[in-house]
């Protein structure tokens, strides 16, 4: 059956599953929605020849590491026939150049150079699936970050990269035509924004597009040929690209775009900037990539992209489905040129579980079925070459562990029919509530509880009482209550340090802060510390950036600052400071980036702020080509009131008990009269040294005399004087004076 007679018959094909797996076909009624296990909203208007496509490329290492993959009784079955069956109509194919180190070892997710390509297109055309094939131009993945020229075109300068495009276009197409593979869609390049195998100068860029069209034209002529491009929450940049590839006269069909919702803004905005597009280029859109994680469990012993839940949609199978189905709805709603929506790998499963690792990674490198191979870091080593191991995205699949199809899987029917099921609560808002330590507790009076059907009620709810007292200090709390629906309903509540900064945390923008420099601006990112959105920077060229604000009205005290970073491809050379200044002092810290998501919190040393309450927080950077990272999570903290200041000794005076002196910076109080007695000569004598930590608690010292219920702070750990003790060190004996306190 040819791709378009299955979109002819996709409003009666699917898969009903109870729980996970699959148990027995639909048929949608006539005159309503299918009976199902999850609720999906019909799309309405949608085109016959929508694409509903999915990418599988690493399917043929997966299934040599043994993965099994199910159908709807849980037999065993063929991927494709089951994705055909689910209501899928095409399949999108990576193609890597050479992705195979010198002794054939391949580096990693699919390992899906041209061969395994037209393996993977003969297996969806013989299911009736369409293939859209993804050229990256690279020997790995190609994305913003990193758009590497093929081992075998590195020397090549412009001129021999639009040439090789060309060559290697055209052979890799002619091997996809002459196996009978349906090709309806080429993508030339993958998410090119910064850049496409190393070319990234417009003019230039246009030209490996042409080359790249142009073997389309010569071998598919009825294919489409489409440009892909990500972010288009960032305002201006879809227009911007269009407006490039208009000016050199590219040839091309389809402008497609990545759509996460962790990351990439409102579907409404999807819908606006793909229409922009569309009706001022004549040009076809499509969403070439898009996923939604169903649950938060890892199941291979690799960590997962997808750690946290966002609030977007419910972290479920429900949840995932209709993500789904709302970026099929938000790219039909741009018209007849809205044609497609693909989701990203999901059938990405483990290999085997968590506690198998060792041999899930024997796997990973022998058969490529993990997102990298050690093997590839000599051709990436900054990325591959240090966070190579396994999925990463079997959170983000359709199908369960085992290999047994969700019901999401069924959304590629269902936004044909409709679907309803039992109606059962997906989610309540809000999950979190924020306080400032100190504060009275205040928790909302209602709760917005969602459903899967789609609608959202307001519901009174009473809080546990005692998880409500139980809060106390800075912290995070878990809260359970009851609505006056009977729905039970769980709240984080976060107790956090008052922040003298506005909008630390860059959900407003930038409005409240300064940017200057270059590369660096706030965007809505999963690579965000706190909440959604961060300080984003790259670029291709040295560059440096500050990001900086000033608060007045400041009570004067003791304050510090610090933030939150993640990136890498630095150098030693780079200079990365976060910094507090008031009038002409300021205090500095260093800020880290230490890989992908390996978050690293700077924090300054305290500054006194004066009677003018002013103070300017800075974080600069000064990096090399290619660095990148988020730096986030700002926090401006005052920890208590300016302490006096006190004399040098004087060796000449005479000091009476309670005087206080400075010797070499540290703070000494004469516990009797004494003259000429050194401070800090010995634990025994007429001085004790008073130390603090920043919240004031007593910093243990040698010289110092502590009575029963003191508290004091020695290496991090917090303990309580049981009786009268000088010069007797907390931790070291269980029955001396010291008790530690949890």
């Amino acid at each position: 059956m040819s791709s378009a007679a299955r979109r002819a018959l996709g409003a009666f094909t699917g898969l009903v599953v109870a729980g996970t797996a699959a148990t027995a076909p639909a048929v949608a009624a006539e005159d309503g929605p299918v009976e199902a296990g999850i609720s999906v909203q019909k799309v309405d208007g949608l085109a016959a020849d929508f694409d509903l496509g999915v990418d599988v490329s690493s399917v043929l290492s997966l299934e040599a590491s043994g993965v099994v993959f199910r159908d709807a009784a849980g037999e065993p079955a063929d991927l494709f026939d089951v994705l055909a069956d689910a209501g899928v109509t095409d399949v999108r194919v990576r193609v890597w150049n050479d992705p195979w180190d010198a002794q054939g070892r391949g580096y990693g997710g699919g390992n899906t150079d041209v061969p395994r390509a037209v393996e993977i297109g003969q297996r969806a055309t013989a299911a009736g699936l369409g293939v859209l094939v993804d050229f990256h131009y690279s020997d790995f993945w190609a994305d913003p970050a990193k758009q590497h020229a093929p081992k075998a075109w590195e020397a090549l300068d412009v001129d021999g990269k639009v040439a090789a495009v060309g060559e290697f276009t055209h052979d890799a197409l002619a091997a996809l035509a002459d196996a009978a593979v349906d090709v309806e869609t080429v993508q030339i390049g993958n998410e090119t924004n910064n850049g496409v195998a190393g070319v990234t100068a417009w003019p230039d860029r246009a030209r490996m597009f042409s080359a790249g069209s142009a073997a389309v034209r010569d071998v598919f002529p009825d294919a489409q040929v489409a440009l892909h491009f990500t972010n288009p929450e960032t305002a201006g940049r879809y227009a911007g690209y269009a407006a490039q590839l208009d000016t050199y006269d590219v040839d091309y069909d389809v402008f497609a775009s990545s759509y996460y919702p962790y990351w990439h803004g409102t579907l409404t905005n999807l819908t606006n900037v793909l229409s922009s597009v569309s009706t001022t280029y004549g040009k076809d859109v499509m969403v070439a990539e898009t996923s939604w994680a169903y649950t938060l469990d890892e199941g291979d012993g690799h960590t997962n992209t997808i750690q946290t839940a966002y609030p977007q949609y419910p972290t479920s199978v429900q949840g995932q489905a209709t993500e789904v189905r709302d970026v099929v709805a938000a790219v039909s709603a741009v018209g007849d040129a809205g044609i497609g929506v693909y989701y990203w790998e999901p059938a990405w499963l483990p290999v085997g579980p968590p506690e198998e690792w060792e041999a899930n990674q024997a796997l990973w490198q022998e058969h490529g079925s993990g997102w990298a191979t050690s093997y590839a870091g000599e051709y990436d080593p900054e990325d591959a070459g240090q966070w190579y191991g396994g999925s990463s995205w079997e959170n983000q699949a359709m199908f369960d562990f085992a290999g047994n199809p969700l019901e999401s899987l069924n959304v590629f029917s269902y936004v044909r029919t409709g679907a309803v099921a039992p109606r059962e609560v997906t989610g309540v808002t809000p999950a979190e509530v924020r306080l400032v330590a100190g504060e009275p507790v205040e928790l909302p009076a209602t709760v917005d509880v969602a459903y899967n059907d789609g609608a959202t009620e307001p519901q009174a709810v009473t809080w546990d009482a005692d998880d409500v007292a139980a809060i106390d200090g800075v912290g995070s709390y878990e809260v359970a209550g009851v609505t006056d629906a009977g729905v039970d309903v769980t709240v984080t509540v976060l107790v956090q340090v008052r922040n003298h900064l506005v909008d630390g945390s860059f959900e407003e923008g930038s409005s409240a802060w300064t940017i200057t420099g270059t590369g660096a601006a706030v965007a809505r990112t999963a690579n965000s510390a706190d909440l959604d959105h961060s300080v984003d920077f790259w670029h291709g060229a040295d560059y440096a950036f500050e990001v900086s604000q000033t608060v007045t009205g400041l009570e004067p005290g003791e304050y510090r600052v610090s933030a939150t970073t993640q990136g890498g491809d630095g150098a030693a050379s780079d200079s990365r400071v976060l910094s507090l200044t008031s009038g002409d002092a300021s205090v500095t810290a260093p800020l880290d980036l230490a890989g992908w998501q390996t978050w690293r919190t700077a924090t300054t040393g305290t500054l006194t702020v004066g009677a003018d309450g002013t103070a300017t927080v800075t974080a600069a950077f000064d990096l090399v080509a290619g660095a990148w990272g988020t730096v986030d999570a700002f926090v401006l903290e005052r920890v208590g009131d300016t302490l006096p200041s006190y004399s040098a000794y004087d060796a000449t005076a005479t000091y009476t008990a309670g005087d206080r002196v400075v010797v070499d910076g540290r703070v000494f109080e004469a516990l009797w009269w004494t003259r000429g007695a050194t401070p800090g000569a010995s634990p025994w004598g007429a001085w004790a040294e008073i130390a603090e930590t920043a919240d004031g608690t007593s910093v243990w010292t040698g010289s110092r005399v502590f009575v029963a219920g003191d508290v004091v702070s020695h290496d991090g750990v917090t303990y309580v004087a049981q009786w009268w003790t000088r010069n007797q060190v907390p931790g070291v004996s269980a029955r001396g004076p010291w008790e530690r306190q949890a």
